[in-house]
């Protein structure tokens, strides 16, 4: 923190752009601590509020931008990726397909405000075909809001974060080991979590291979689409003769097929 701090001091609003857009490009560091420090030297005179969120929303547009171009050139093999990498894999995608598909482009303006939404929704907005000018609006002023309050944020608590401040430079380095400490136990936690989603998934799984045997021999295996809407726009390709379900409804839909025959679903 006492290192981001000088590099504020130092760089200014330069340091800004450059974290604001490494978040934004996908990079695993944080942006709401720099901008709540950024606001509280913009109540020393130091900053200007104003122009830490213009620099905040091109930055942000900037590494939007990137992921929007990705996303509407290879369309959902960028998602696959984003979610390859995610920590919460299993709903990496799911949930922000289903915001596109309750509000549309707008719901752009809550990406930077919903964990995992920020980094999924531009390559998301790209492979939907969403259109340029409104991708740019719906984003900048999400940006803007996102800046801003973080930053009023820290102009409104300057006193108790330069109090902070004085804290943790008072422990030192046991500062930054307390800090890092409760990092790595957010991140293994979540990888336990991830680790125990795949083996559950490695338990009741079925290779495509091994799908294609059962058609070849006959046994008429009933293939159960799972994908949204969306993602079946994204991507038409689908396993000859399976059937397309709304997941929401999985269960009503599952009992009208036939028990005697094995069941079979892919999603994304």
């Amino acid at each position: 923190m006492e290192q981001m701090t000088s590099l504020l001091a130092h760089y200014g609003l330069a340091f800004v752009f450059l974290n604001v857009f490494l978040v934004q490009a996908g990079a695993p560091v944080p942006a709401v601590p720099m901008l709540m420090l950024a606001g509280a030297l913009a109540a020393g005179g130091g900053l200007s509020l104003p122009a830490i969120v213009m620099v905040s929303v091109a930055a942000s547009l900037l590494g939007d931008l990137i992921w929007y171009a990705a996303g509407r050139i290879h369309g959902f093999r960028v998602l696959q990726l984003l979610c390859r990498i995610s920590i919460s894999p299993d709903s990496c995608v799911r949930q922000t397909e289903a915001r596109f598909q309750r509000w549309g482009a707008a719901s752009l303006i809550a990406a930077k405000f919903i964990p995992g939404f920020a980094t999924v929704a531009p390559p998301l907005a790209g492979a939907l075909r969403v259109k340029l000018a409104p991708f740019l609006g719906y984003s900048a002023i999400s940006a803007a809001l996102w800046s801003g309050l973080a930053a009023g944020a820290g102009m409104l608590f300057a006193r108790q974060i330069d109090w902070a401040l004085a804290q943790l430079a008072q422990m030192g380095g046991y500062a930054l080991m307390l800090i890092g400490a409760a990092l790595v136990l957010f991140i293994a936690l979540k990888w336990w979590e991830r680790w125990r989603f795949f083996k559950a998934l490695r338990m009741a799984r079925i290779s495509a291979g091994e799908l294609y045997r059962l058609m070849q021999e006959g046994h008429e295996p009933i293939v159960v689409d799972v994908r949204s809407v969306s993602a079946r726009e994204i991507d038409p390709r689908r396993i000859p003769g399976s059937i397309a379900v709304d997941i929401d409804n999985l269960d009503a839909n599952l009992a009208n097929l036939l028990p005697d025959r094995d069941i079979i679903l892919y999603c994304t």
